[in-house]
């Protein structure tokens, strides 16, 4: 059997395609590309006879492929040529009413039909505004509170899949999100429940209202803004944390999935087929949903939640994660958790240290204390004298700690309480002369400053490294390594009170060594560095200084070159930014672990131009045959990419090492792409992770590197006058006291 579907000229034969229709028959059926899909379905319907309903027209009907994409205008001229097999289906509207009144009736025995067919076609607007319409959405939360095993997770998918939409979800309550809470909390939830779930709490999470006025790029305000009546952006951390803190376990499982032993010993106890599509998925949504709650965690919360992921050892299950082969799917992810931990470290730091506020502080300082077992005495002028023996330069603590804040108060205890004998080490400075004791408190601080230099922690928002430094997630770890070291030094070297500054720039250099290619060096080898002997430090320090002016090791400096960091970052940020408004063209790529969605673009069309609209909102691409100048605009773009769906930019090498891919946390790749060089390559893919609310991280050397030398080339600019003229620079400025008398008078001298 066949027909023809034309629009009544004579036009050429176009290429055949099988129809099947509703009843199971199978027809080839000509149709003319130049006519809507509305008038190919209208001629279907007749011609095939159809039978319809009273209240029925062929608009209640709609054509598919074989993967049940919809056919529209815009692709069905694709679907004729490459003889794409179709299918006569409901229209997205009829079949949207049909599964919300199944779901109505839960009694139905294909409930899990009902919603393996409804995560299929939510993504569709029409279908969602249908489904909507007809009370859609309080059926699948009704389904997802009771259904277990394969249907559950068909529910949660489509729930994630609806949640894609910028509206229709905003009735969504707490017994919901406690819902969802409840299902990841549990340790026998199946890998196909837990992904949707995830992803889900992660929407959630940043579905705040400071995320309403443009997603792309973060505001500058704090005080979140009240959202309009009916918009998702009414969520955010607080809301999601209140349902998360009612069931204890919660973070500790999604922590486990994150990076347990288990997690590790499954890739070598099951099929490389079900690793590859099960668990990289599980570990890739629990990093996400980490980062989400890192990204948009509450001031109010702040220090419980911190607290709580620190207590649960993320960052250990992260280091052990990055320990995993061929686990590429999460590498972003990983760099973003270090992006986040920038940021916290930074927060920490800038924390001032208040023992007369904050109990924990007080505590810290107790805990220090005690571990040195020293008496307070009195000293000659009457004052009392206690923290003064552990090297600090008066008793107030707050000012002690000015410049390294909570962080350094954090590892001067993890220093403590994992030396070997701290209160030997403080008796043995203590016996020395005082010009000669090393202060083991100033140290302390001076390694915390020295570290947070070496990782870049400047300010928050602002990280540019592109590989793993599992180092950096111990920081407290390699700061007792290196304060060992510093206390070590200054004994070897016969250092006196006044040679500070030049132990510190000793082991500012051996940190440089110890550290060095952090992503494929051992604890052995950083620990084996900070245990050399003072003489082959110091003589690898004279070939350095020869080559570095020491006037770059000096406070002020430090800061001078964080302040130019952060505007060098933020000036190619705009930069890469730009690139990606004026847009450019691509080699379609094809992922080989990643099958296209559509088998049949890339062979007809394999240049692709993109281009991000001035709001920042939208990826806008035409693909083609050849490439031709594209106006300025969006005119000649037809297609568009939602920025908000892109999860991360994921790479390909053994396609190509300037392929990239737009991934989304539940479709997988919106785009696989080959960029022309590694310029281009750099633009965007750094581009688009800078693009992000959470500023996401960098992923080239390139721009890693150009970040660093416009910031090195910045510093020596404003440094020429200064050491042009041999200008000493101090460590310290001290004001001096106030004047006695404040009637000041000045004279008109301008006469």
């Amino acid at each position: 059997m066949s027909s023809h579907i034309t629009n009544g000229s004579k036009a050429p034969l176009v290429p055949t395609n099988n129809v099947t229709t509703l009843a199971g028959v199978t027809v080839r059926t000509r149709i003319d590309p130049a006519l809507t899909v509305e008038d190919v379905v209208k001629q279907l319907v007749i011609q095939l006879g159809v039978r319809l309903e009273p209240d029925e027209t062929p608009l209640h009907y709609a054509l598919r492929d074989d993967t049940d994409e919809l056919v529209t205008n815009e692709n069905l001229r694709r679907k004729i040529k490459n003889k794409v097999n179709l299918k006569l289906v409901n229209a997205p509207a009829k079949e949207a009413r049909e599964i919300a009144e199944k779901l109505r009736r839960r009694q139905d025995k294909n409930m899990r039909l009902i919603l393996y067919s409804l995560q299929k076609y939510i993504r569709e607007e029409q279908f969602a505004n249908e489904f909507l319409k007809h009370g859609g959405l309080a059926e699948l939360v009704a389904a997802i509170d009771e259904a277990t095993g394969n249907t559950l997770a068909y529910a949660l998918t489509a729930m994630q899949n609806l949640m894609e939409l910028q509206y229709g979800w905003s009735t969504l309550d707490s017994a919901f999100i406690l819902r969802v809470v409840q299902i990841l909390s549990s340790p026998q939830s199946p890998i196909n429940v837990c992904r949707p779930a995830t992803a889900i709490l992660k929407k959630l999470v940043e579905a705040d209202p400071m995320s309403a006025a443009s997603p792309a790029i973060a505001s500058s305000s704090r005080a979140p803004p009240v959202p309009p009546p009916g918009s998702v952006y009414r969520y955010g951390f607080g809301v999601v944390f209140e349902q998360m803190r009612k069931e204890r376990g919660f973070l500790e499982t999604v922590v486990n999935r994150l990076g347990s032993a288990e997690m590790v010993m499954a890739q070598y106890s099951y099929p490389s087929v079900i690793w590859d599509f099960f668990f990289p998925g599980v570990i890739l949504n629990s990093m996400m949903l980490i980062n989400a709650l890192l990204t948009h965690v509450s001031d109010e919360r702040w220090d419980e939640f911190i607290g709580e992921l620190e207590r649960l050892n993320v960052r250990k299950a992260v280091v052990r994660l990055m320990n995993i082969p061929d686990i590429e799917d999460v590498t972003s992810g990983i760099l973003d958790f270090q992006a986040n931990i920038v940021r916290v470290t930074h927060r920490k730091k800038t924390t001032a240290v208040d023992p007369g506020a904050d109990a924990s502080h007080a505590l810290a300082l107790k805990v220090i204390w005690e571990k040195s077992r020293m008496d307070e005495e009195v000293d000659e002028q009457g004052h009392i004298l206690k923290w003064r023996k552990l090297g600090f330069e008066n008793e107030n603590m707050s000012y002690e700690f000015r410049d390294v804040g909570v962080l350094g108060l954090e590892c001067l205890r993890r220093f403590v309480e994992t030396a070997t004998d701290f209160a030997v080490l403080v008796l043995e400075q203590s016996s020395r002369p005082f010009e000669k004791r090393c202060p083991i408190g100033r140290a302390s601080n001076e390694v915390v400053e020295l570290l947070s230099e070496h990782w870049a922690i400047f300010a928050p928002g602002y990280s540019t490294s592109t590989t793993f430094q599992p180092f950096f997630l111990d920081f407290q770890k390699v700061h007792s390594l290196a304060t060992h070291f510093f206390i070590r030094m200054w004994g070897e070297s016969g250092a006196v009170l006044a040679d500070f500054s030049r132990i510190s720039a000793l082991v500012r250099s051996q940190i440089k060594v110890a550290l060095r290619i952090e992503n494929v060096r051992a604890w052995q080898d950083v620990e084996a560095d900070f245990n050399c002997e003072y003489q082959l430090v110091r003589d690898r320090q004279m070939q350095e200084l020869e080559r570095e002016d020491d006037l770059l090791s000096k406070v002020p400096v430090r800061n001078l070159r964080a302040k130019l960091y952060k505007e060098s970052y933020e000036f190619v940020r705009q930069q890469r930014i730009q690139c990606l408004l004026q847009g450019a063209w691509f080699v379609i790529g094809v992922s080989p672990s990643s099958p296209p969605r559509d088998p049949s673009r890339r062979p007809h069309r394999p240049w692709r131009f993109m281009r991000l609209d001035n709001g920042l909102k939208y990826l806008h691409y035409v693909d083609s045959a050849v490439k031709f100048p594209v106006r300025n605009g969006l005119e000649d773009l037809p297609d568009r990419i939602d920025v908000s769906m892109i999860s991360e930019i994921g790479s390909a090498p053994s396609l190509s090492p300037l392929s990239f891919s737009l991934l989304s946390a539940h479709e997988g790749s919106l785009a696989d792409l080959i960029a022309p060089d590694i310029s281009r390559w750099a633009d965007w893919t750094d581009g688009l992770n800078m693009l992000r609310r959470d500023g996401g991280h960098v992923t080239s050397s390139e721009t890693a590197d150009f970040v660093q030398a416009l910031t090195e080339i910045g510093l020596k600019i404003k440094l020429l006058d200064l050491s042009g003229e041999m200008v000493e620079i101090p460590n310290n400025l001290v004001a001096g006291p106030p004047p006695m008398n404040t009637d000041y008078f000045f004279s008109d001298l301008s006469g």
